[in-house]
């Protein structure tokens, strides 16, 4: 399937008739007009050499439940990564690797993690990781954009014609909480579109241009929202924090692991990544940056630290909008009221989605955990295979290691602060 083109700015007066790639085309980013930063219609096998791997993968959940995954981990073959071609391979190897290491570590828990990924696991997934300029750790980009299916090829992008295509413990919860993340992606579609006409009408000095970019990314912002809030219909709490949580959890900032982890066969010093985390979506990143939205100086640090968790056409796509001419100081110098109004609903939507978010973390981490505490969180029958007690180790931090509510408040509130006084 081709990628489609991304729309071309208008070109610069003086420029040459010759067609340069346009500063903010969306395929130079590895970006699909249809699916934003989501891989287009992801692989779901890989070549047959690799069918160790993949073997492995698709019995993810029995395996950990059962606590055979690491014995059979060490029974794998030794893969050369050299016979993965091109982008779509690369993302599933480096999706099927992350989510069998994430199981590996946390088999037993928290309680009963390993210091040494044994080399036939590190050594394939420190080299994909090297190639596609992601860290050797289950990231957003493998969790949520590698990781959908369609059941029916021509059916629609609902999602009960969706699937993940590799799982870990968790059950239906797991599938629910990975495919509404997907549904908030896909919902900022719209938005990312937004972003570059808006970059486009500044250049261009096109107020009415402008104005309908600002609206639909309003827009786009308001609908990602609504697609977060069905996460109450699909995954339960209990699940959530007892079973599905740990899996995401990394091994920087996390008392479980205070040392690292060694990647046998590619450095004898541990090394430490941060676990999954909403922060590593791109989206908000590149909202951010369009609306001139500062945060505060730990906050800041952290976000960017998440960049590095971005495949890096994502991350130059955000550092290109931060370069791009401000947005704010040209709509404090146009005077435009309307324009101001666009404005100051965009920023509105995109603290609306941060609180929400709060409100979702509350539910899912603090709720849960007191409920935990209290010894009455039992999942929901058909929740599959528990992994024992609730972690403890992640209490009060988001699995990418941040202090959560402190950060997720801290960055709501200076989302607020960003609006425009009329």
């Amino acid at each position: 399937m081709s990628r489609p083109h991304g729309q071309r700015l208008e070109m610069e007066p003086g420029e040459g008739p010759e067609e340069t790639p346009l500063p903010l085309a969306l395929s130079r980013f590895q970006l699909s007009e249809e699916f934003g930063f989501l891989l287009p219609d992801p692989l779901t096998e890989l070549p047959a050499p690799y069918g160790p791997w993949m073997e492995i993968a698709h019995d993810l959940p029995q395996l950990i439940a059962d606590r055979r995954l690491r014995s059979r981990v060490h029974q794998m073959p030794q893969l050369s990564t050299g016979h993965l071609r091109g982008r779509e391979e690369l993302h599933l190897a480096h999706l099927v690797l992350s989510f069998i290491t994430m199981g590996y570590i946390w088999q037993e828990g928290e309680e009963g993690t390993v210091k040494v990924l044994p080399r036939n696991l590190a050594i394939p997934f420190w080299e994909v990781s090297q190639t596609l300029g992601l860290p050797p750790i289950l990231s957003h980009a493998d969790f949520v954009l590698a990781n959908w299916r369609r059941k029916n090829p021509n059916g629609p992008l609902e999602i009960e014609n969706l699937d993940t295509i590799i799982s870990l413990p968790g059950g239906e919860s797991l599938r629910g909480f990975i495919l509404i993340t997907f549904l908030v992606e896909k919902a900022a579609v719209p938005g990312i579109k937004a972003v570059i006409k808006a970059v486009g009408a500044i250049l261009q000095q096109d107020e009415e241009t402008l104005l309908q970019a600002l609206r639909e990314l309003a827009e786009a912002i308001g609908d990602m929202s609504t697609a977060l809030r069905r996460m109450h219909d699909y995954v339960d709490p209990a699940v959530f924090y007892a079973v599905i949580r740990i899996f995401l959890s990394g091994w920087k900032d996390n008392p479980a692991m205070p040392q690292g982890l060694v990647y046998e066969g590619v450095s004898e010093e541990p090394m430490a990544f941060s676990g999954g985390s909403a922060a590593q979506s791109t989206v908000l990143h590149a909202f951010d940056e369009l609306l001139g939205i500062r945060h505060s100086k730990d906050s800041t640090a952290f976000l960017h630290r998440m960049r590095d968790y971005m495949p890096p056409p994502h991350r130059a796509f955000v550092e290109e909008i931060g370069r791009a001419p401000s947005l704010k100081q040209h709509l404090l110098s146009s005077g435009d009221a309307r324009l101001r109004a666009a404005f100051n609903q965009c920023v509105s939507a995109l603290a609306e989605l941060r609180s929400y978010h709060i409100t979702i973390v509350t539910k899912y981490i603090s709720v849960a955990a007191a409920k935990a505490k209290a010894g009455r969180a039992e999942p929901s029958h058909g929740a599959g295979p528990s992994a024992g007690k609730p972690p403890t180790a992640l209490e009060t931090k988001g699995t990418g290691g941040s202090h959560i509510f402190t950060f997720l408040k801290s960055v709501r509130d200076t989302t607020r602060e960003g609006m425009i006084s009329a």
